[in-house]
């Protein structure tokens, strides 16, 4: 265990170091190089020069990439001048938010995909599993901002129940639960369809397999196979598809936040792009990297933990 440990770590290293050499490429590819982007275009030369001395920009571009590696690792992002604040404290205000966003409807997603899976497998051909999979793949092939505008139309202002728009930052989250409801819902029903196909078609694949013959020729109860055989084994699939699913219930993420108005780590990185505030569209890459880097590495050491056989491989 130890060993398949140190070696998915090296590897997430190797790839985290290959996110921060694309950025920190990106950075140079800017229009008008970093200064110009940064300052805008209005900045004469005097003001480009000394920004570049500022930063080390008339550095070597090796020497740049390790100054600037140097300054990941103490977690300076750099500095938005649209916002007169640095990028980090930036981040630490929005993450906390997009992780509530994100968590509870992963969670209340795999609450409903799972059951749901499991009861398609069980009624399979059976009328309960095409409506349900035909409710899976509406939701599946939806995109995003068009499901939360249906929703927005029939519980605002159809059915005046929830408010139109995500929570303020000005207020705790405690106190705004009613304006949470809608994101969470926009970003849990595609998420449940993602997951309870994968859910289905392991049950499926697994109920024909050896052992479960063998437990039926013993005369175990088909409840007895379904979730004390069948289930562990079935779910090892799911645990890897949270990890890899993580960009894109982040990019959903994005959308949702824009749509709701939800000051999250997507709205900041839409007004971003919108106001062409450069370092804070890759202070926010560089962490959405991180994110996918450490969810795909989780979702790796979880199935090692389920499943020795990972481990020997």
């Amino acid at each position: 265990m130890r060993a398949f440990l140190i070696r998915r770590t090296i590897q997430a290293i190797v790839v985290l170091f290959g996110v921060s050499v694309i950025v920190f490429i990106l950075l140079h590819l800017l229009p008008g190089g970093p200064a110009k982007a940064v300052l805008g275009i209005r900045a004469n030369k005097a003001q480009i020069h000394a920004f570049n001395v500022r930063y080390g920009l008339l550095k070597p571009l090796p020497v740049q990439y390790l100054d600037w590696l140097n300054q990941l690792v103490h977690l300076n992002l750099g500095f938005s001048y649209k916002q007169n604040q640095s990028v980090d404290s930036l981040l630490a205000e929005n993450i906390p938010r997009t992780l509530i966003l994100v968590g509870v409807s992963t969670v209340l997603a795999l609450m409903v995909a799972i059951p749901a899976g499991i009861y398609q497998a069980v009624r399979r051909n059976k009328p309960e599993d095409y409506t349900l999979t035909g409710m899976s793949f509406l939701f599946y092939s939806m995109p995003t901002f068009f499901l939360g505008t249906i929703l927005i139309i029939i519980f605002s202002q159809t059915l005046p129940l929830l408010p139109s728009t995500g929570p303020t930052a000005a207020l705790p989250m405690i106190d705004q639960i009613p304006n949470l409801v809608l994101p969470i819902l926009t970003l849990t029903l595609v998420t449940i369809a993602l997951f309870s196909r994968y859910m289905r078609s392991s049950i499926l694949e697994n109920l024909v397999q050896d052992y479960v013959r063998t437990a039926t020729s013993k005369g175990v109860s088909r409840r007895v196979i379904l979730f004390r055989h069948v289930l562990p084994n079935a779910i090892l699939p799911i645990i890897t598809l949270v990890g890899l699913s993580l960009p894109g219930i982040l990019s959903g993420a994005l959308i949702t936040e824009a749509l709701f108005n939800y000051p999250g780590m997507g709205l900041l990185f839409w007004n971003a792009a919108i106001t062409d505030d450069f370092p804070v569209m890759l202070g926010t890459t560089i962490v959405v990297g991180a994110a996918v880097v450490a969810g795909s590495l989780l979702a790796d050491v979880l199935y090692a933990v389920f499943d020795p056989r990972v481990r020997y491989s």
